[in-house]
């Protein structure tokens, strides 16, 4: 089984990211989302990545940002991929002179497989749980059985991830990456670094045992 990735989201501190790299995460996420309890400045992100050794990907989540919002924030935040979770259509996120991945919100009677083909333009498509009015780190599983195997682009596996089902979560769907924020938590925003040795643990051993 090809190694799975994986990604620390919600990251708000240095502290925090520098935990990511030393268990071994491949990229940490920066929420650029004023509604988001784990919303960062310009100046943190800034901060976290300068913090960054190298191969660690700085991801930049957004949320219907307008374009004048989003060229700002890669003008002043040197990320290396975009991450949209909003409503937003390929044209939308493609145009930014960075590679992107696009979240889908899934539930039952989605055509997924449509969905992924919809933006061919992406790196990858990230799938999470759908609850209504809420775009994104709600802490809850959804239904893994509702992933189609096939799928046109990699797939990033979130939603209600944590040490003790990512690795029922990667046999079941077989991501190219795990996406984790609330399960790593010991508070809003902030992380726990034994959580997130434990989720990588978790990880890696899902993969040795395949």
């Amino acid at each position: 089984m090809p190694v799975v990735r994986s990604k620390i989201c919600g990251i708000t501190r240095v502290e925090d990211a520098l935990a990511a790299v030393e268990a071994g995460a491949d990229a940490i996420g920066l929420v650029f989302y004023a509604k988001s309890p784990r919303a960062v400045s310009v100046q943190q992100a800034r901060a976290i990545i300068q913090a960054l050794p190298p191969f660690v990907t700085p991801v930049g989540l957004f949320v219907n940002a307008s374009r004048c919002e989003l060229g700002e924030i890669l003008d002043a935040v040197p990320l290396g991929l975009l991450q949209f979770h909003g409503d937003e259509s390929p044209a939308d996120c493609e145009g930014w002179h960075r590679p992107y991945i696009k979240a889908l919100r899934v539930k039952a009677g989605d055509d997924v497989a449509a969905s992924c083909a919809a933006f061919a333009s992406a790196s990858g498509i990230l799938l999470d749980t759908y609850v209504e009015g809420v775009p994104g780190g709600t802490g809850e599983a959804f239904d893994w059985s509702l992933v189609p195997q096939g799928l046109s682009k990699p797939i990033i596996l979130a939603g209600g991830l944590t040490a003790d089902n990512v690795g029922e979560a990667i046999a079941r769907v077989r991501p190219y990456a795990v996406d984790v924020s609330g399960g790593v938590e010991q508070a809003r925003g902030i992380k726990d670094p034994a959580k997130i040795r434990a989720f990588m643990a978790a990880v890696r051993s899902s993969q040795s045992s395949m």
